[in-house]
C-alpha cells in the first residue's frame, strides 16, 4: 500500500509537470499565430492577482469580525473556551494597591460619561496629612455627586508641619480617579477659563463646612450658595462628613472611592511592590505603625520618657502652631487616660507579651522617631530583625520621595495593607484608615491595642506589683476581641469625635457581623442612585 501511494504521488508530479508542458506549448503557440498579444496577457495575470488579494484580505477581515462578534455574544457556559485570537492578546497592566503582593483587579472597562444637570463648580482644599486628605478627598467626591456639581481636582495641604510640596497628581493616579468615576460624578482638572479671573481675584466664595455634617446639612446649606455663586470653595476637609445617619448609597461611593478609585502613582506602587517583595523573601512579617514623631508628640502633649529639653521643645512647637487649639497639656494623666501614643521601650514590652519572639521580621512604618537611636535601643535589643523603607531601599530610589512626606507615607500605607499583621500604636488617621481598608480586603489580622489598660499593666509590671508571665497574660486576655474581626461601629449621636471612625470600619461596604449577608460590592456600586435636587 505504502508503494501504492508512493506510485500515485509520482503518476500526479508527472500529470502536473505535463499539463505545465502543455499550456506552455500552447501559449507559445498562439504568440507565434499572433492570436494573443503579450501586454494583454500580462494585464490579465495582474487582474488575476489583484482579484486573488482582494479575496484574501476580505476574508481575513471577515474572520477578525466574527472572532470579535464571539468574544461579545459567546454564551457564559463556554466563557472559558480560548477564541482564535486569545493567544495573540494580552490585557493592559493597570497600576494598583498591592494586597498580599497581588495586583488588585484593574476596571473591567471604561465607565460610561454620567450625565447630569450641574448646579455648580466645587473647590477643596485638603488639610492635615495623607491619610487624612485621603478620607477628605472620599468625602467631598461623595458630597459633590450627591449634589450634582462639578468636584475639581482637589488641592493637598502644603502648609501643614510636613511641607510636602506634593500634588494631587504627585500622590495619586489622577486619570484613574477621574476615568474611574465618571460614571457618577463629573470631575475636571481645573477651573473653566470662565471663572479663573474670579478666582485669581480672590472673589470665590470661601469657607469651611461645619464638622461631621450630615447630608441634610450640605443639601440645605452648601448647595444654595453654590447655586447662587456658581462656584464655592471649601478651605478645610478633615472630617466634614458624618460617620452615620447617611443614605446607604453615599456611604458605599465613599468606599468605592477609596478602595477602588483612589490609587497611587504607579511609581509610588512600583516602588511599594519591590519592599512587599525584600520582606517576603525573608518571611513573613509585621508592619509596627510606631507614631512616635515630633509632631505627634508636640500635638498630644505626651513627653513620657523624654528628657527636660525635650519636653520643652515639643511645648514650643505646639504653641507655635495655632491650629492645634490646645495648649497646655499635663502628659501624666493624658497617658492614664490613654491618649498618648505607646514610647518605643512600652512596645517592646507589649510586643514580647502578645508572644512576638526575637526573630520576628518588623517592619517601621513611621517618620523619624522622636529621640532617635536612643529611644529605639530598647526595641531593637527585642526585635533585631526591625527594618525600615531607608534600610531596603537605595538613596537613589528613595531621592524623589525625600522630603516629600505624604509620597514616603504612601509606601508605608502599601507595605501596610500587604502585610500579615498591623499593630498602631497610636489611633491616628493612618492606623483608621489601613485598619478600615484591611478589613474591607478580608478582616485582615489588626491588633488594636488597648492604650489606657496597657499603660494600668505596664505600670504595675514596672512597679513590681505584676510578675512577666501575669503581664503577659493580662496582655493577650485584653486584646482577644481587638484583632480586626467584624463589628459593628459605635454610634455616639451627640459626640461624633468620640464614636467610631467611618473608615476604620466601613461596615455597609463589608460582610456584616450577625446576619452575614454580603453587602454590594464595588462592580456594583457604578449603578448607586440618589434623589437628587434638580
Amino acid at each position: 500500500m505504502l508503494q501504492a501511494g508512493y506510485s500515485t504521488l509520482e503518476s500526479n508530479e508527472n500529470n502536473r509537470e505535463w499539463w505545465k508542458d502543455m499550456d506552455l506549448k500552447a501559449l507559445a503557440e498562439r504568440l507565434k499565430a499572433g492570436k494573443l498579444k503579450l501586454p494583454m496577457l500580462l494585464r490579465s495575470r495582474m487582474q488575476v492577482w489583484i482579484v486573488r488579494a482582494s479575496t484574501s484580505i476580505l476574508l481575513w477581515t471577515c474572520l477578525i469580525q466574527l472572532a470579535a462578534i464571539g468574544e461579545l455574544w459567546r454564551p457564559r457556559l463556554i466563557k472559558g473556551v480560548p477564541s482564535c485570537l486569545s493567544q495573540f492578546s494580552s490585557p493592559a497592566k493597570a497600576p494598583s494597591i498591592y494586597l498580599n503582593n497581588q495586583q488588585a483587579a484593574p476596571l473591567k472597562s471604561i465607565p460610561p460619561h454620567w450625565k447630569h444637570r450641574n448646579n455648580g463648580y466645587l473647590l477643596v482644599s485638603c488639610n492635615g496629612g495623607l491619610n487624612q486628605m485621603r478620607a477628605a478627598i472620599c468625602d467631598m467626591v461623595a458630597i459633590a455627586r450627591y449634589l450634582n456639581v462639578t468636584l475639581v481636582v482637589p488641592h493637598l495641604d502644603k502648609t501643614s508641619f510636613w511641607a510636602d510640596p506634593s500634588d494631587f497628581d504627585d500622590i495619586f493616579d489622577v486619570n484613574h480617579f477621574i476615568t474611574s468615576l465618571r460614571d457618577v460624578v463629573r470631575i475636571v482638572k481645573k477651573l473653566p477659563s470662565k471663572y479663573k479671573g474670579r478666582l485669581s481675584e480672590g472673589q470665590i466664595l470661601s469657607m469651611p463646612p461645619i464638622s461631621w455634617s450630615n447630608s441634610s446639612y450640605y443639601l440645605n446649606q452648601i448647595l444654595p450658595l453654590i447655586r447662587k455663586h456658581k462656584v464655592l470653595h471649601l478651605n478645610k476637609t478633615d472630617a466634614r462628613l458624618a460617620n452615620n445617619g447617611l443614605p446607604l448609597e453615599l456611604q458605599q461611593l465613599r468606599c468605592r472611592v477609596n478602595y477602588e478609585c483612589l490609587r497611587f502613582t504607579p511609581q509610588i506602587e512600583e516602588l511599594g511592590r519591590k519592599l512587599i517583595t525584600i520582606l517576603r523573601e525573608n518571611g513573613s512579617f509585621i508592619v509596627l505603625h510606631l507614631r512616635y514623631e515630633m509632631d505627634m508628640l508636640a500635638f498630644s502633649g505626651c513627653t513620657q520618657g523624654c528628657t527636660s529639653e525635650e519636653a520643652e521643645e515639643l511645648t514650643r512647637m505646639r504653641y507655635a502652631y495655632p491650629w492645634w487649639k490646645e495648649k497646655v497639656i499635663v502628659s501624666d494623666q493624658k497617658r492614664k487616660d490613654g491618649l498618648c501614643p505607646l514610647t518605643p521601650e512600652e512596645t517592646a514590652l507589649v510586643l514580647k507579651a502578645l508572644g512576638f519572639d526575637r526573630n520576628t521580621q518588623i517592619y517601621i512604618a513611621a517618620g523619624e522617631i522622636y529621640g532617635g537611636d536612643r529611644r529605639m535601643a530598647t526595641l531593637r535589643l527585642a526585635f533585631p530583625n526591625m527594618v525600615r523603607k531607608e534600610m531596603l531601599l537605595s538613596p537613589l530610589e528613595l531621592k524623589p520621595f525625600r522630603k516629600r512626606a505624604s509620597q514616603m507615607a504612601a509606601l508605608d500605607y502599601l507595605v501596610s495593607l500587604a502585610s500579615d499583621v498591623f499593630i498602631p500604636t497610636y489611633d491616628g488617621n493612618m492606623a483608621k484608615v489601613v485598619e478600615g481598608h484591611r478589613r474591607f480586603s478580608g478582616f485582615q489580622k489588626t491588633i488594636l491595642l488597648d492604650r489606657k489598660h496597657l499603660v494600668e499593666l505596664l505600670d504595675q509590671y514596672y512597679a513590681g506589683t505584676l510578675q512577666w508571665d501575669e503581664f503577659t497574660l493580662a496582655v493577650k486576655q485584653a486584646h482577644q476581641d481587638r484583632m480586626g474581626a467584624p463589628k459593628l461601629r459605635r454610634v455616639l449621636p451627640d459626640r461624633p469625635k468620640e464614636e467610631d471612625y467611618f473608615y476604620a470600619n466601613p461596615q455597609e461596604c463589608l460582610l456584616r457581623p450577625g446576619n452575614f449577608q454580603l453587602q454590594p460590592t464595588l462592580n456594583s456600586l457604578q449603578n448607586i442612585s440618589f434623589v437628587l435636587p434638580g
